[in-house]
């Protein structure tokens, strides 16, 4: 249920004090011990950052799409991993459970997430498949009162710390589409699970991903979330949020990066001046400002249509396309304000620039949303005639 304005102002408030008094200063110790420290990680769960999505009936604040666009741009100003921590618990991780998930499911699993006592990660990609379900080879049989799972995932986000697993795997062998997928929640102690070595990334150093093996694992037969064959529509059911969730992200990296521009250029001097006196920088700036404030204005508009319930499959889409190629845009311009000090580790832009890189991959690359976007164009063009 959204928050009235005045509430909703006092919890983006509240995060934002902590994101100055908690996360920005542990940035630096994050990237070196290339993890989150566990007494931040508590005080995000008091905050209840893990449960943000999630109804209050099982614990969480069960914010609408609006709020949780107004908590993530606070709140990713700072280190992206902090909200890395966070995102599957309220993303992947639970809503396959609110959607498709039993009354058993939902209250062994929700109020675990919700209060961050247990870790989600969500396994979908593998080896030989990203975007292309219709290749995904990880099989379940059934075998008397037990679903028998076999496959390898790859680059699987938390895994390394993760409670439990929602796996997607193919029960029809004959089937050569997502039609022939089923979601399992599978334990992180089920017979047959084991977890690869942590992956060396480019950035977001403090959230960890790695393979995730199934050899012969064995869950019982309610492990499943809803029926067999829901897994390809059970993955996409949260996508429109997490899009706007991704974006919301980008937007608040993209804010901390003009906060960092702005305070080098009027400090740095060049030819006898700061260099935010120089047209050329100002350009970069107001380049930026720009996009940064189109995004956010099209972000918080779908985020409105969303929790109105109207449909922003098209939308949703536009703004994880638009909102991750600004920021990685506006990267590029601040690094270059900093010369060559921004190539430099002593300033956070040569971390943030190397941390949003991905926002353009994960959960949809930006080629991925340019093909659904024509689609869904083409769909509307073709019910209009």
């Amino acid at each position: 249920m959204p928050l009235d304005e005045q509430t909703r102002s006092q919890f983006v408030t509240a995060v934002e004090r902590f994101v100055a008094e908690r996360l920005l200063p542990a940035e630096t110790l994050v990237e070196e011990q290339g993890r989150v420290p566990d007494d931040i990680l508590g005080e995000m769960a008091a905050l209840g950052l893990f449960g943000l999505s999630i109804p209050e009936r099982w614990g969480g604040l069960g914010l609408g799409m609006e709020d949780e666009v107004a908590v993530l741009i606070a709140l990713c100003r700072a280190n992206l991993s902090f909200r890395s921590a966070i995102g599957i618990n309220n993303g992947v991780g639970s809503h396959g459970l609110l959607t498709y998930g039993s009354d058993a499911q939902r209250e062994r699993y929700l109020p675990r997430l919700a209060s961050g006592e247990m870790i989600a990660s969500f396994c979908l990609t593998e080896p030989d498949c990203g975007s292309d379900a219709a290749a995904l080879r990880t099989s379940a049989r059934r075998d008397g009162d037990h679903w028998v799972l076999d496959g390898v995932k790859r680059y699987i986000t938390n895994a390394p710390s993760a409670d439990v697993f929602t796996v997607i795997a193919r029960t029809d062998p004959a089937s050569r589409d997502h039609r022939g997928l089923t979601a399992f929640l599978v334990d992180r102690n089920a017979p047959g699970l084991s977890i690869g070595k942590t992956d060396r990334k480019m950035g977001l150093h403090g959230s960890h991903t790695a393979d995730v093996t199934f050899a012969h694992c064995t869950v019982p037969a309610d492990a499943i979330i809803g029926e067999p064959g829901l897994g390809f529509a059970l993955a996409m059911s949260s996508l429109n949020r997490g899009r706007l969730g991704i974006a919301a992200a980008a937007i608040g990296a993209g804010l901390r990066l003009m906060q960092e521009a702005l305070d080098y250029a009027t400090q740095r001097r060049s030819f006898g001046e700061p260099i935010a006196q120089h047209q050329l920088v100002q350009a970069m700036l107001a380049d930026s400002e720009t996009e940064l404030f189109a995004t956010r204005c099209m972000v918080e508009h779908t985020a409105r249509r969303f929790d109105q319930g109207l449909p922003v499959i098209k939308e949703a889409s536009c703004c994880k396309l638009f909102a991750t190629e600004t920021v990685g845009k506006v990267a590029d311009r601040v690094l270059q304000i900093f010369g060559g000090a921004g190539f430099m580790a002593e300033y956070p832009i040569e971390r943030i620039y190397r941390d949003v890189r991905v926002m353009r991959i994960y959960e949809g690359t930006s080629q991925i949303q340019q093909l659904l976007i024509a689609k869904q164009m083409l769909k509307e063009h073709a019910g209009k005639r």
